[in-house]
C-alpha cells in the first residue's frame, strides 16, 4: 500500500495541477458503537464510530482508495453509490456480485476513480441489512475553477434520512427469511442520525439547522433509509430542485418532494429575508403503496434562525403539511418535473436508436414453504418472495465479476436471464392464481456500446407497489412512464428523447412502468435492483454482463492483489 501511494504521488509531481485530480485516502474502520435512541440502547455496527459514517469529500477527476478494515463478527461490503467505476468494477462493492465480503479481521482497499460526475451520491454497506448503520454522503466537488450552474450557496448541509431499529436488523431480516413473513418494520426515521422530537424519549434527539436571514443554503438531501420512500418539506419555506443523483437539473420549485431509498436530491433553501421570530418542522414520512405493515410515523428536525439578540423568548413553532402516505398522484406529478439541463456543457446525451429492447416486470411472488414447515407468508404453505420476470434472483457463494473475469462461471451463474415476461399476463389487472417465483442465478450479456431500452413494469401480485430500481455502473435516461400495463405500440410515441432526466435509482410507480435507456459502455458485472432492502433480499434483482470493447481503456482492469475471497 505504501509504495502504491509512494508511485501514486510522484506521478502527481510530474504533472501541471490542471490535468489532474488527486489522491484522497479514507480509512474506514467497521467497528460496533453503542448507541442510544428513543431510550434504547444497543451495539450497532458503524463505521469509525460514527452513525451516520464520516463523509467522503472528493472533486471530480480525483482518484479515492478507501481502506476498509472489518473489526465486527458480520461479513462486511461497501457500495460507492452512483459512482460509475469506469473499468473498476471490483471497486463497485455488492457482496457476491463484484467481490467476496471483507470477513472479520480482514481489510479491502475501494480503488476509484471520480470520473465525469459532481454532485451529491451516498456510500453504505451492501451486504444483508448492515446498510440500516452503514452509510454516510459523498460529496464531490466541481473541478478547481468550476462552478456550480445555480447560485453559489452560502453554506452546503448534508441531510440523510434514515431508519432507527430498537433491534439488530439482522436478526429482524434472518427471523423474516426463515419464517417467509414480512420483517418487522423500523421503529422511528431518522435525520442525520436522530429522530426528532416526535417520538418518545427523543426530543433531544434531535437535528437543528441554524440559518441566517437572507442567505441561500445547498441542502444536499440522502434517502438512506432501509425500506421506505420518504416525503420531505420545511414548514413555510419553498425548495429549489437543482440536481439529482449527482446530475444537474432544470432547475424547479416545490414545497414537498419525494426521495426514495439510494436517491439523492440537491435543493436551494432561501432563507426569509429578516427574522421571522419563528422555528420550523423540518419533517420526513413515508410514501407507501403496498400491504402489510410500515413505519408510518414522522421524524422532524428544526430550522431555526439565527436570532440578533440571543433572545431567549419563545417563538411559535410551525409543522408541514406531508401528503398522506399512499399519494400516488402526487408521486407521479412530482417525478414527471424532473429534466436534465441538456445544454452544451452539461449534454443530455441518451441513445436515439435502441440496439437491445427488453420488457422487465417487477413485483412481488411467493415460493413454497418448506416440507413440514408452517409458513407466515401470504399463506401458511408459503413464503413471500420477489423478482424480476419471474426470476428470484440467488446470490451465488462466490463473486459474479471474479467468476466471470478468471472464465469459471460455469456452475456460478447462467446467462439466460429471459429478455421479456416468460408468461405474459394483466400485469396491473387481476393477478394470475400461480403466483410461485423461479429461483437460480441468471444474468444478461450485453456487447460493449449496446444501446439499452428497458421497460420495468410493476405488477399487481400482491399488491400494486412502488419500487425504487437501482442499476449499479451506470447513469440511465427515465424516456416515459404511466400508470396501468406498458404498449409498445403508442406509448413510445410520447417518449422524452431529448432532455430526460438521467438517474441511478428510480421508482416504478405502483401499479406502472417506467421506461429508461443507457448505453452499455462500462465493462464488468453490474448489479440491478430495488433499493428497498426487504424485496432485494426477497430475491427482487439480477445482472448484467458487459464485455469488453476493443481499446484498452474499455477493458475492465484485472482485480486487485488484496481482493477478498470467499
Amino acid at each position: 500500500m505504501a509504495a502504491l501511494l509512494f508511485c501514486s504521488f510522484c506521478v502527481l509531481l510530474l504533472l501541471p495541477n490542471s490535468a489532474v485530480g488527486i489522491t484522497r485516502l479514507y480509512t474506514f474502520n467497521i467497528t460496533y458503537q453503542n448507541i442510544t435512541r428513543l431510550c434504547n440502547t444497543r451495539s450497532v455496527v458503524t463505521v469509525n464510530g460514527k452513525f451516520p459514517g464520516p463523509r467522503l469529500v472528493a472533486r471530480e477527476g480525483d482518484r479515492v482508495i478507501v481502506e476498509v478494515v472489518n473489526h465486527v463478527s458480520y461479513n462486511i461490503t461497501i457500495h460507492w453509490h452512483g459512482i460509475r467505476q469506469l473499468t473498476s468494477g471490483w471497486a463497485d462493492g455488492p457482496a457476491y456480485v463484484t467481490q467476496c465480503p471483507i470477513q472479520n479481521g480482514q481489510s479491502y482497499n475501494y480503488n476509484f476513480t471520480i470520473t465525469g460526475q459532481r454532485g451529491t451520491l451516498l456510500w453504505h454497506a451492501h451486504i444483508s441489512w448492515l446498510r440500516s448503520s452503514v452509510y454516510g454522503a459523498i460529496i464531490i466537488l466541481p473541478k478547481r475553477n468550476e462552478s456550480y450552474p445555480f447560485q453559489k450557496p452560502y453554506e452546503e448541509i448534508p441531510i440523510l434520512f434514515g431508519e432507527w431499529f430498537n433491534v439488530d436488523p439482522e436478526a429482524i431480516i434472518a427471523q423474516a427469511l426463515q419464517t417467509g413473513a414480512g420483517p418487522n418494520v423500523s421503529d422511528a426515521y431518522t435525520i442525520n442520525g436522530l429522530p426528532g422530537p416526535l417520538y418518545n424519549c427523543s426530543s433531544k434527539d434531535t437535528f437543528k439547522l441554524k440559518v441566517k436571514p437572507g442567505k441561500t443554503y445547498l441542502l444536499r438531501l440522502i434517502n438512506a433509509a432501509l425500506n421506505d420512500e420518504l416525503f420531505f418539506s420545511i414548514a413555510n419555506h419553498t425548495l429549489t430542485v437543482v440536481e439529482a443523483d449527482a446530475i444537474y437539473v432544470k432547475p424547479f420549485d416545490t414545497d414537498t418532494l419525494l426521495i426514495t431509498p439510494g436517491q439523492t436530491t440537491n435543493v436551494l433553501l432561501k432563507t426569509k429575508p429578516a427574522f421571522p421570530n419563528a422555528i420550523f418542522f423540518m419533517s420526513a414520512r413515508p410514501y407507501f403503496t403496498g400491504i402489510g405493515n410500515f413505519d408510518n410515523s414522522t421524524t422532524a428536525a428544526i430550522l431555526e434562525y439565527k436570532h440578533p439578540s440571543n433572545s431567549s423568548t419563545k417563538v411559535p413553532l410551525f409543522k408541514p403539511t406531508l401528503p398522506p402516505f399512499n399519494a400516488t398522484g402526487f408521486v407521479a406529478n412530482f417525478t414527471r418535473k424532473f429534466r436534465s439541463l441538456a445544454n452544451a456543457k452539461f449534454p443530455a446525451n441518451v441513445p436515439q436508436t435502441v440496439d437491445r429492447n427488453f420488457l422487465f416486470t417487477v413485483g412481488l411472488g411467493t415460493n413454497p414453504c418448506p416440507a413440514n414447515n408452517t409458513c407466515q407468508g401470504p399463506t401458511n404453505t408459503t413464503k413471500f418472495a420477489a423478482s424480476i420476470n419471474n426470476v428470484s434472483f440467488e446470490l451465488p457463494s462466490v463473486a459474479l465479476l471474479q467468476s466471470y473475469f478468471f472464465g469459471m462461471s460455469n456452475g456460478v451463474f447462467t446467462v439466460d436471464f429471459p429478455q421479456n415476461p416468460p408468461v405474459p399476463f394483466n400485469y396491473t389487472g387481476t393477478p394470475p392464481n400461480n403466483t410461485m417465483v423461479s429461483n437460480g442465478t441468471k444474468a444478461l450479456i450485453l456487447r460493449f456500446n449496446t444501446s439499452v431500452q428497458l421497460v420495468l413494469q410493476g405488477t399487481s401480485i400482491l399488491g400494486a407497489e412502488s419500487h425504487p430500481l437501482h442499476l449499479h455502473g451506470y447513469n440511465f435516461f427515465v424516456v416515459g412512464q404511466g400508470f396501468g400495463n406498458y404498449d409498445p405500440n403508442k406509448d413510445p410515441a410520447k417518449f422524452n428523447l431529448v432532455d430526460p432526466i438521467e438517474r441511478k435509482t428510480v421508482g416504478v410507480p405502483a401499479g406502472g412502468w417506467i421506461a429508461i435507456r443507457f448505453l452499455a459502455d462500462n465493462p464488468g458485472v453490474w448489479f440491478m435492483h430495488c433499493h428497498l432492502d426487504v424485496h432485494t433480499s426477497w430475491g427482487l434483482r439480477m445482472a448484467w454482463v458487459v464485455l469488453d470493447g476493443p481499446q484498452p481503456n474499455q477493458k475492465l482492469q484485472p482485480p486487485p492483489s488484496d481482493l477478498p475471497s470467499c
